[in-house]
């Protein structure tokens, strides 16, 4: 007999009865316990993992990037397929939202060069440590009960069952309403698993895939070997520069159609491929290619100069300079973008000066497969929103709500992320507080 199919008679451990109780200690399921603590409801938060909060310390370990402070709109788009819906959590908190809750807990914030939030000292740690203090003894309101090291298992009839660390056994919980903030499948070191698929898969509740994102791809290189030795012993841990990254339509489309995403920024080579923010922003369309069957990204390595520009300096003669001395003498092309043009240029193209300078603005780097689930920042997929209702209610589960990253909804790095998070979660607290 599966934990799945057990009755609260066959638990048989000691019930405990709550009017609110969160499943899960991330951003999500902290907002929620604060706005429903601050109107006076009696929450208790469980957790599997020793403390609350584990992946929100790490993503801030270099700079906890709260949110972004680009227009509302272009914020938005961010979200992708699920802008509409997301968009509809951004109205209860949006970004502004987030510093002013951010300095009421005595944290300043500030915006650094390129539009996104951090916190004045940069570090994550002060800013949960606030939160939690806030939790535990709220000014107004009803402290949360935390209860750490309590694995969530599913339900036994409408009992929520957790499995405590250690020998105590199971543990009852008997609910008003309950939230599900449990996270994707990402970092699962840090709590989030994905254990709880199967669990509402049985429920009926439907679950998009989880798929990794905001991750690293390999790449198949030239000869679908990946990158060569030499290039990887040489530029793993580079990165490249000032390069446009071009996902095109697709080939069923004709010439004309404008690519599916370009953007100018950096990525970094790595042993196996290729990752960071500019890769990141890119993942959701090459993870679409790749579930199709192939994917490729198309690298514009000078965006600065015309077309007309990189042909003259590779047709300039170059006497007796190498290819690599005529290119960085010409146009500026060194060190690991000299790397990327002899690792994925055939000799022939190499020595044709018309094919060079087309590929110096469009090198094509193909791709083998995303980088595991585990070693990605996020996850895309998760429950269905068309699962739940616009008050992220189970549909299938009255009195059941989900918040979060265990939602299905993606966004790249930048803030957007832990915005829609805290948003999810003040939605969800609302909601609940409205039908409790």
């Amino acid at each position: 007999m599966t934990l799945l199919s057990l009755t609260p008679d066959d638990v048989g451990a000691p019930l405990l009865q709550v009017d609110v109780a969160i499943v899960g200690g991330g951003p999500a399921g902290l907002m929620a316990a604060e706005v429903l603590s601050q109107a006076g409801v009696s929450v208790h938060l469980f957790d599997a993992m020793p403390s609350v909060g584990r992946k929100f310390l790490l993503a801030g370990k270099g700079g906890l990037n709260l949110t972004h402070s680009e227009p509302g709109d272009l914020f938005r788009t961010r979200f992708g397929q699920r802008q509409s819906q997301v968009g509809t959590w951004l109205d209860d908190m949006d970004a502004q939202a987030i510093r002013d809750w951010s300095e009421s807990l005595g944290v300043q914030t500030f915006v650094g060069t390129s539009g996104r939030v951090f916190p004045q000292e940069m570090k994550a740690a002060p800013l949960l440590r606030a939160w939690l203090h806030r939790l535990r003894h709220p000014a107004a309101g009803v402290p949360v009960q935390f209860h750490m090291r309590h694995r969530w298992r599913g339900w036994a009839g409408q009992q929520l069952v957790f499995e405590p660390t250690g020998p105590t056994g199971f543990q009852r919980v008997q609910a008003q309403a309950t939230l599900l903030a449990l996270g994707g499948a990402s970092w699962p070191h840090l709590g989030s698993d994905g254990a709880w698929v199967p669990v509402l898969a049985e429920q009926g509740v439907a679950v998009v895939p989880l798929q990794a994102a905001n991750c690293g791809f390999d790449v198949l290189g030239r000869e679908g070997m990946g990158w060569t030795d030499f290039f990887r012993t040489k530029f793993s841990g580079h990165p490249v520069k000032s390069v446009v990254l071009r996902v095109d339509a697709g080939p069923d489309q004709a010439m004309d159609v404008p690519p599916r995403f370009s953007r100018q920024g950096e990525f970094v080579v790595t042993d196996t491929g290729v990752e960071g923010s500019l890769i990141y922003a890119a993942g959701a369309h090459l993870r679409e290619d790749l579930n199709r069957g192939a994917a490729h990204l198309v690298l514009d390595l000078l965006p600065h100069k015309t077309p007309e520009q990189v042909l003259s300096g590779v047709c300039w003669p170059r006497g007796s300079r190498s290819l690599s001395s005529h290119l960085k003498s010409r146009l500026g092309i060194d060190g690991v973008k000299m790397g990327l043009v002899h690792e994925l240029c055939s000799a022939e193209q190499l020595a044709d000066p018309h094919a060079l300078a087309l590929l110096l603005k469009s090198l094509k780097l193909p791709l083998k497969q995303a980088r595991p689930i585990a070693e990605a920042i996020s996850t895309a997929g998760g429950v269905a929103l068309e699962a739940l209702t616009p008050e992220l209610m189970v549909l299938s589960r009255p009195g059941v709500y989900c918040a979060g990253e265990m939602l299905d909804w993606e966004a790249p790095t930048g803030g957007y992320l832990l915005t829609a998070s805290l948003a999810s979660g003040w939605r969800a607290g609302q909601s609940i507080l409205t039908n409790l």
